[in-house]
């Protein structure tokens, strides 16, 4: 006796329904094939400072007492300063916003352009200026960012903003702070918004795909947005007709076996 031809035709509905899930739901799918050697990361993944970002700035030398400017002339609203006492040193800590024109306007020095540069970069800019006014001829300055984040929206378990604590943070380090894409989010269409001179630009990742991590959007930026778009299938889920479907799925699979048994038995 053959098996019916309708019971297989479930059985193929079935199997080709746990493929097509299987593929939107793996990461970096292909990655055996690409990573059987190292692959050199491309893009770069430095974190320049921007317009209305917050930055301090960090001063030691080995004369303080000629840094006491830094802390005078405080304007509430634009710059903080505060002393920290240490063994034998003091330390100058002062915020700043970069403005419209990307300057930071500092004490004894006036507008330096931070636009552009990185963390480093900036400090050194800042090193030579203090040298160059003859203020102090050994200084030291270390310059972060105070407000860098990036906000993540959408099906993710955890939305919300991500400060960025790095100056090298994937994308996937911010979905796994928020918690990664939840069972209702879309792989294949993670978008990220990023302010560009400017100019607004948008990138669409598919986390499926192993070519993510070439991406010029893989390394985040701050003030980024991140948008996991929802999988309008799983937005059926908790429905009662995807509730039966998944119940009736899972009873016809066992229907199909026991008849498939009954019938080699019986031949």
């Amino acid at each position: 006796m053959k098996t019916p031809r309708f019971l297989i035709a479930l059985a193929c509905t079935l199997a080709l329904t746990s493929c097509v899930s299987q593929k939107k739901i793996v990461y970096f799918q292909g990655s055996d094939a690409v990573y059987t050697s190292p692959q050199p990361i491309a893009q770069s993944y430095r974190m320049a400072i921007q317009p209305a970002d917050r930055i301090s700035l960090s001063i030691t030398c080995s004369e303080p007492k000629l840094l006491a400017g830094f802390a005078s002339n405080v304007t509430v609203g634009t710059n903080e300063a505060v002393q920290s006492s240490g063994s034998g040193s003091r330390e100058i800590y002062t915020g700043y916003t970069v403005d419209k024109d990307g300057n930071v306007t500092l004490p004894l020095i006036g507008k330096l352009k931070a636009q552009g540069k990185t963390e480093e970069e900036f400090a050194t800019d800042v090193e030579r200026a203090i040298i160059a006014a003859g203020i102090v001829t050994d200084p030291q300055v270390t310059v972060k960012f105070t407000n860098a984040r990036v906000s993540v929206l959408g099906a993710v378990n955890k939305p919300g903003s991500i400060a960025l604590n790095s100056q090298r943070t994937s994308v996937l380090d911010v979905l796994a702070a928020a918690g990664d894409i939840s069972d209702m989010g879309l792989k294949t269409g993670v978008q990220l918004y990023r302010e560009v001179d400017g100019r607004r630009e948008m990138y669409v990742l598919d986390l499926t795909q192993s070519d993510v991590f070439n991406s010029p959007a893989f390394y985040v930026q701050q003030n980024d947005v991140i948008y996991v778009e929802p999988n309008k299938a799983a937005g059926v889920k908790n429905s009662p007709f995807f509730t039966f479907w998944g119940a009736s799925a899972s009873i016809a699979s066992v229907v199909i076996s026991l008849t498939s048994l009954i019938i080699a038995l019986t031949r």
